[in-house]
């Protein structure tokens, strides 16, 4: 709210993006009912790795993740309305 009434741009975006890419980084996220959180992981980790930054455990019992790319979900809106125009993917051990 402050920076929309001073008009002043965050530069905050351009910061941490800068920084995962100097890192070599990329973010995920995990959606629940009642959260939404962004983990952090190595470019070109596949998906038990990537699960692995949750909790070791998932790491081990990786079996398979559920997908939704943003862009389609911000076009459809909700989870539902991916599913329903096919865009929601179960992706496996190999996923990058």
């Amino acid at each position: 709210a402050y920076l929309q009434e001073a008009g002043c741009v965050s530069c905050l975006p351009k910061v941490i993006s800068s920084g995962l890419q100097a890192l070599d980084m990329q973010c995920f996220f995990t959606v629940g009912a009642d959260e939404v959180r962004a983990w952090g992981v190595r470019k070109g980790s596949k998906a038990p790795q990537a699960a692995g930054m949750i909790h070791s455990d998932f790491e081990r019992g990786f079996i398979m993740a559920e997908t939704i790319a943003y862009d389609d979900l911000k076009e459809h809106g909700t989870e539902t309305a991916v599913k329903a125009a096919g865009k929601y993917r179960m992706e496996g051990k190999q996923y990058v």
